[in-house]
């Protein structure tokens, strides 16, 4: 699941308490800045089989994730040096025991919380500890707006059920609550009623997300990639809903790569606003990063402090800025508000990050990628390659396409 960088609250503290932190330590934070935003992935264990997960395909085990006391050696850290927003995720981040105290430091040194989570191993209990203990915000994935698309998508009966009770505890806990509706082809033509669902549920906000292919939803791209009529539907459908529930609901509306024009500006651009640390310490410039073959991150676990990663790891480094950038990239108008866009589907779709995301039009390869994505979206294959917990994959057909 992804990150949802929400408004800080104007009680924390300023920022560039945080720069000093930095160069004190000399670093060349006058250069990049300081993060806005971590998102900590605490465990990659998750009693969904989402077959666009994100997450890497190689999955840290439990055995090797931080301690709680690690953890909360990072939420002091990285308050410490400005980061305004930590953002809980996993897998599942609720699957950890010791989440309510991490929640509960997070709060202690000052960071705002944003709980990224399925939902549905959360009970209105442990719900109303995590507000007691501080938690600031929300975001619940939802795979449809009725059980039978919902959760065959998941891979688990019952759990848009546990969804939407889940989404009603919260907001009687008067937390903001954000509807993440990832979406694509066999769900996108629920779109008009998931918006309505996120307005029944007084969410604060909708993601509408289509499906970015990283990770494991690689493997389900034929099935889940949207067609461009779709798509189309879809833009007038976010057009129309925005404007009639303005002051109602906030939406925000993610293209898919294959279909667009301009390349996403990724995370803000690699290592300039966000890093991610994945559930086994390693620091990462985006969650999909370690996809990026011959890439070395640091970890937590190392000799260098979170702020001396940040500044000067190769890892980060490699892609910061504008001065690695290729042609078309280095002399185009737009290379410092794309930044290049995503390096990890450049290297999904090219074999080297380093060049340009093919989701631009000045990418040589743009005019195959949407040909593909034509061609995948038009096959009939509904057919999902879920994860299994036994390290293999399980494969089920659907009955719900487009």
């Amino acid at each position: 699941m992804s990150p949802t960088l929400t408004d800080a609250n104007a009680t924390l503290r300023d920022p560039g308490d945080g720069l000093a932190v930095l160069e004190s330590r000399g670093s060349i934070a006058e250069t990049y800045g300081i993060p806005l935003a971590v998102l900590a992935e605490l465990t990659h264990r998750c009693p969904l089989q989402c077959p666009y997960c994100s997450n890497p395909v190689e999955l840290d085990r439990g055995g090797s994730e931080l301690t709680t006391e690690e953890w909360k050696k990072v939420l002091t850290e990285i308050a410490e040096i400005g980061v305004l927003q930590i953002h809980f995720s996993g897998g599942e981040p609720t699957a950890r025991k010791d989440l309510v105290e991490l929640v509960q430091h997070a709060s202690d040194v000052g960071l705002y919380s944003n709980l990224i989570t399925s939902a549905v191993l959360l009970t209105k209990d442990r719900l109303s500890a995590l507000a007691d203990a501080g938690l600031c915000h929300v975001q619940i994935s939802f795979q449809g707006n009725e059980p039978i698309v919902a959760n065959r998508v998941a891979g688990l009966k019952q759990a848009h059920e546990k969804k939407i009770e889940v989404a009603k505890w919260t907001r009687e806990l008067d937390l903001p609550l954000t509807v993440n509706a990832v979406m694509h082809r066999q769900n996108l033509f629920q779109l008009s009623d998931i918006i309505q669902m996120a307005v029944d549920l007084d969410a604060d906000r909708l993601e509408v997300a289509n499906v970015q292919y990283y990770g494991w939803a690689l493997k389900n791209r034929a099935a889940l990639m949207p067609t461009f009529e779709q798509i189309e539907e879809t833009s007038r459908i976010v057009e129309e809903a925005e404007a009639r529930l303005k002051g109602i609901l906030a939406i925000d509306y993610v293209v898919p790569d294959y279909y667009a024009l301009r390349p996403k500006k990724c995370m803000g651009g690699w290592g300039r606003q966000f890093f991610n640390i994945s559930p086994a310490g390693k620091i990462l410039p985006c969650h999909a990063a370690e996809s990026i073959t011959g890439l070395e991150f640091e970890s937590v676990r190392s000799n260098h402090s979170i702020a001396w990663i940040w500044q000067n790891s190769e890892a980060f480094n490699r892609y910061r800025g504008t001065g690695w950038m290729p042609e078309p990239c280095r002399s185009c108008e737009f290379k410092e508000i794309d930044f290049g866009g995503c390096r990890c589907q450049a290297f999904a779709l090219t074999g080297d990050a380093g060049n340009t995301d093919p989701a631009c039009t000045l990418s040589p390869l743009h005019e195959k990628i949407f040909k593909l994505a034509e061609q995948e979206s038009a096959a009939d294959n509904n057919r999902f390659i879920y994860r299994n917990f036994a390290g293999g994959t399980l494969e089920t057909e659907g009955d719900h396409g487009a």
